[in-house]
């Protein structure tokens, strides 16, 4: 249960940057859908996993 409480956080924090995503992508000339959006999302949720594992682990580590 904590995976999936940590990946809702992960996808608040994305979506949070996205008008900014999007706004680079645009004057890029790549058009941004929700449907290509969707596997770089997932990305972002393994990335920000481990990311936040290994921060876990430094903090134990300290104690």
């Amino acid at each position: 249960m904590i995976n999936q409480d940590k990946n809702l956080q992960f996808m608040q924090i994305a979506m949070k940057y996205l008008p900014e995503a999007k706004e680079q992508l645009d004057q890029a000339g790549v058009e941004l859908s929700m449907e290509l959006i969707q596997p770089f999302m997932n990305l972002f949720t393994k990335v920000m996993q481990e990311a936040y594992e290994l921060g876990r682990e430094d903090a134990l580590s300290e104690k």
